[in-house]
């Protein structure tokens, strides 16, 4: 379900453009969407990036815009629009230069205006991606319907806030924020050299092997059917809200000590941490709402995805994450009793892939169900890894930036991501932990975080 903004932006203009490929590639050219693609196609991936106004002096929209039909030229699928085959409606992209499309925007106020407003009701959660992030969905018109969307939202103080929406369809995460890292280093000078191009009109998308098909717990099948409108908010039964936490290096450390310390924590993440302090807490949550807790955890992480920069732009966007569930069945209380140390050792050790069950399943309907993964279960995404704040507007970065979901299931899910960079010593950099939550549970959660585990949600 697309969260709604609490507060409205006060926008003076709004201006909406589109940006196509530099060379024209024609109308023939068709991309096959694999089995994980469509898993995902009523998920959609957000991201913001914030610069204060000495970040982006002199940067004009013809400098943001002009670094994208060379862009567009690398990553040919972007500018594609979705068709069905006439012989069995399974989706694919058609590579026929459509394009992206620009939202540009002016507010009213300034960044320090903007934060102060939203800290009135004492949130401490000033940049959300509410309003700054093109809200999209693919559909009704499939045919017409952009796959990525960028804004750029224009401060009265002269800061600018970039915001990315893409359709999860065209790949993961760590490929929507490659994409646009790609668009800032070509604004920079540099040409990536050209993805390997899996764009081909003779390809066939894989047959799901009938020896390994068995139901993912990860995966979801809605029962009504969307047709051409992908979009999961008809289907959710809750109302829900996004929020972030963001812990400086110190808070980690200090977490992360908490729970154990020493030899015993040496295979353990701090997503593995985060995740069973918030899997736990949700739980009690839960419990004290009066109903009880789902005893799997659905786990997306990196798997072999290579995060070296170099050899990422050298892909084509893909849905290239490991999905895999944890279940904490065995568990000799409660999550709501059990230990940190436990969940997290479970959460590191005891993940069963299904990224076979997910195609096979797809595959079986040859594309056209209607499936959720984000908020089938409580849903952790593992982007510790993603460089977002590599990200940089004429060779300045942002100095805070964040990555949500929306159509989300009710379950609900959280992205551990980088955080802002706190104080100027070496590795001062901390977490930004983003949650999608039905709206009766953020308040709770913001609590037990800060009364619990005495994480502090921190003023950008």
């Amino acid at each position: 379900m697309v969260s709604e903004t609490h507060l409205q932006i006060p926008f003076s203009s709004k201006r909406i453009s589109s940006v196509v490929p530099g060379k024209d590639r024609g109308e023939n050219e068709i991309h096959q969407l694999r089995n994980m693609d469509l898993a995902m196609k009523l998920h959609y991936i957000k991201g913001v990036y914030f610069f204060d106004s000495h970040a982006v002096q002199g940067v004009s929209v013809k400098d943001l815009k002009d670094a994208m039909f060379p862009l567009l030229d690398l990553y040919v699928t972007a500018a594609g629009r979705i068709r069905r085959s006439s012989e069995t409606g399974r989706p694919m992209i058609k590579c026929n230069d459509a394009g992206v499309r620009i939202l540009e925007a002016h507010c009213d106020k300034t960044m320090d205006e903007w934060v102060a407003e939203l800290n009135k009701g004492g949130a401490n959660n000033c940049f959300r991606d509410d309003g700054f992030c093109y809200s999209h969905v693919l559909g009704p018109d499939l045919g017409f319907s952009p796959l990525v969307f960028f804004q750029f939202t224009w401060f009265k103080c002269g800061g600018l806030a970039v915001g990315l929406s893409w359709a999860h369809i065209l790949g993961d995460p760590l490929s929507t924020h490659m994409f646009i890292n790609t668009w800032s280093r070509i604004m920079a000078g540099y040409m990536p050299p050209h993805p390997t191009d899996h764009v081909s009109k003779s390809q066939s998308p894989e047959l799901p092997n009938p020896m390994v098909f068995k139901k993912p717990f990860s995966t979801k099948e809605i029962d009504k059917p969307v047709g051409d409108h992908w979009l999961l908010s008809t289907t959710n039964n809750l109302k829900m809200e996004t929020h972030s936490f963001q812990l400086t290096a110190k808070n980690l450390d200090r977490l992360m000590s908490s729970i154990g310390g020493g030899n015993q924590t040496s295979k353990i993440t701090s997503f593995d941490v985060l995740s069973s302090v918030i899997w736990k807490s949700l739980s009690r949550i839960r419990e004290g709402l009066g109903y009880s807790p789902k005893m799997v955890a659905t786990i997306c992480h990196n798997g072999n995805k290579n995060n070296n920069t170099h050899e990422m732009e050298k892909e084509m966007p893909n849905n290239g994450m490991v999905i895999g569930t944890v279940e904490a069945a065995n568990l000799l209380t409660s999550i709501a009793e059990a230990d940190v140390l436990e969940l997290a050792t479970l959460i590191s050790e005891n993940r069963v892939d299904e990224n076979d069950r997910i195609e096979g399943m797809i595959g079986r309907e040859d594309g056209n169900g209607d499936y959720v993964v984000y908020g089938a279960n409580l849903t952790f995404v593992n982007l510790e890894g993603a460089n977002i704040y590599d990200l940089e507007v004429k060779g300045k970065r942002p100095f805070f930036a964040n990555y949500s979901i929306d159509g989300v299931g009710d379950e609900g899910v959280v992205l551990v991501l980088p955080g802002p960079k706190y104080g100027k010593e070496e590795g001062s950099y901390g977490r930004t932990v983003t949650v999608v939550l039905p709206e009766d549970e953020v308040s709770h959660l913001r609590n037990e975080m800060r009364r619990d585990w005495g994480i502090e949600e921190v003023d950008n």
